[in-house]
């Protein structure tokens, strides 16, 4: 059986066999690595051609980029939702739709904004919107004027489990805060993760953090190795309208970048020297350091309500015990939109970013609709919106999710998937931090699939894509990705495919389409997934978290809820 299996499946898949699997492995692992025969020809249907088909059609001119809240946004929700009532999925959305609404408002900065620096000594420094600095007012004021101080916050990091305390009870209230992306460096996996990002490092967490602390702005520091990207992911990403929840919460009136070398102008203007003060936040003994200067902006905003859309489908699972838990796969269909004032090719079509995660959910749910038999646990299939306005659309399914958190076994997320060919790695950044992670370990072996170890932890990625968002409320999750190693290339040919993407297309108009595009890795990653889902949606207990990790607490918090 193995043999023609193996000569039936491309990409090196190896059958699942009960017996063999149990002679070669522990029994943890045996009863991990296991799918049944029905499991396997559905897996075998899976087919490249039909990914490509979806991200053609989703990344097209047509759909102007799949603006959230825009007219080609609502076409891929529309779209999405086709396809999952032609697999015969259960709508899983409200009032028996495949649709939930997610309110938000938009924001967009108006010509009329002015943003500069005034010293109380020297010339005022007067900033070049998109050139200089980008920033948004998040509250929903049409205007508002900002006249305040700025205080130096290092890494405006609160984190009591690591003894680190940027604000040393200084009274922010009414402030301007200058911060550093990222958090403090170090070797130490027990001192914010070693050289792996955690949540602190990242920008929501310390706009978040300076709104609950009362400051009027904030302003971020970008440096391209500190932030893992350059400058024009910065400007593109927030050039146009940017959506936010709805949300009671504090917010800040200016949240916004800025370029390293206006930040050195800005030290310079208060008598301090950038280099230094950057140092000096490495320190658990670093102090909020009050500039003299303050921050004066007229923040003039365009606001439009908006009522996006997550598309939500079900397979019902087989199990009449069991029917009521479920195993998720999401991806989110939105991208950055059509931005009309801009010359030249002014769509951001997202063709990987993220046409590849959707088609790779459009064929899961094709495939697992098309099973001859289904798992014990039901499947949702998820397609969230506003993922590139900060995991909204995520944010709200996690809040609103259509099942108790608690009874979701897993959630496997699909982001910018290259389609560049075979892999022979995959990366689950975070499947380390789950109890299911032995089945992901052998599920890797039987695929003949390397786990490398995330490329860049120091960007962290985990926090940059959705499955965080339902890791935030208990769910075990992490996203299926392909590594760096592909067949018939180097490791290092991986390397610079990724670092070119990065640099030239991430979040640019140039991310598109095109029918040179190999999706074979594609379909590996999307039978990887099926088998993974399977086997969360088959075995006897639900998943949860490594004891000590920093979402077990949730995951607790949701079963007590639950009971």
């Amino acid at each position: 059986m193995r043999r023609t299996l193996v000569l039936v499946l491309p990409l090196a898949f190896v059958a699942f066999s009960i017996a063999q699997v149990a002679r070669r492995n522990s029994p943890r692992e045996a009863a991990s690595a296991h799918l049944p025969s029905v499991a396997i020809a559905a897996l075998q249907k899976i087919d490249p051609e039909h990914i490509r088909s979806n991200v053609r059609f989703l990344s097209h001119d047509l759909l102007e980029g799949r603006g959230t809240g825009q007219r080609g946004g609502d076409i891929a929700a529309e779209y999405i939702a086709t396809q999952f009532w032609l697999d015969g999925l259960k709508p899983a959305g409200e009032n028996g739709t495949f649709f939930q609404s997610v309110p938000m408002v938009g924001i967009t900065a108006a010509p009329e904004t002015t943003f500069g620096f005034t010293p109380k000594r020297g010339d005022a420094m007067q900033l070049k919107p998109l050139d200089d600095y980008v920033a948004y007012d998040d509250t929903d004021h049409p205007s508002d004027d900002i006249d305040s101080e700025i205080v130096y916050v290092g890494y405006g990091i609160e984190a009591p489990e690591y003894q680190w305390d940027d604000y040393k009870g200084v009274d922010v209230r009414g402030k301007v805060l200058l911060m550093l992306v990222n958090e403090p460096p170090s070797d130490d996996p027990n001192f914010f993760k070693g050289p792996a990002l955690t949540y602190y490092g990242r920008w929501t967490y310390k706009y978040e953090e300076a709104a609950r602390k009362g400051a009027v702005g904030a302003i971020l520091i970008h440096k391209s190795d500190m932030a893992s990207y350059p400058w024009d992911v910065v400007r593109s990403s927030n050039s146009g309208e940017k959506e936010f929840l709805k949300s009671d919460a504090p917010q800040l009136k200016a949240a916004a970048w800025i370029q390293l070398e206006v930040a050195r102008q800005l030290a310079q203007r208060s008598g301090l020297d950038l280099d230094k003060i950057m140092v000096d936040a490495q320190s658990r003994n670093f102090h909020p350091v009050p500039l003299p200067v303050k921050l004066k902006a007229h923040m003039v905003s365009k606001i439009r309500q908006i009522s996006s859309r997550n598309v939500i489908a079900m397979l019902p699972g087989s199990d009449p015990k069991l029917k009521g838990e479920a195993v998720m796969y999401t991806a989110h269909y939105d991208h950055l939109g059509i931005r009309p004032d801009m010359p030249g090719d002014n769509i951001y079509n997202g063709a990987r970013d993220n046409g590849t995660g959707c088609g790779i959910l459009l064929e899961l749910a094709r495939v697992f609709a098309q099973a001859q038999a289904k798992p014990r646990r039901s499947v949702l299939f998820v397609s969230v919106t506003a993922e590139e306005q900060g995991l909204l659309g995520s944010e709200y399914l996690g809040k609103h999710p259509p099942i108790p958190a608690s009874q979701i076994a897993l959630d496997l997320n699909f982001d910018d998937v290259p389609p560049l060919g075979e892999p022979e790695e995959v990366e689950v950044s975070g499947a380390e931090r789950t109890t299911f992670y032995p089945t992901v370990e052998a599920m890797a072996k039987e695929f003949r699939l390397a786990i490398r170890p995330d490329s860049h932890p120091e960007a962290g990625h985990y926090y940059r894509s959705d499955h965080f968002s339902m890791a935030r409320v208990g769910v075990p999750a992490f996203s299926v990705n392909e590594g760096m190693k592909y067949k018939g290339h180097n490791t290092q040919w991986g390397i610079e495919q990724a670092e070119e993407f990065t640099n030239k297309h991430y979040h640019q108009p140039s991310d598109e389409y095109n029918p040179s595009m190999d999706f074979r890795g594609d379909s590996t990653i999307a039978r990887f997934g099926f088998a993974l889902g399977w086997a969360a949606a088959s075995q006897p207990k639900l998943q949860g978290w490594q004891k000590g990790d920093e979402f077990e607490k949730a995951r607790l918090q949701s079963e007590g809820a639950t009971h």
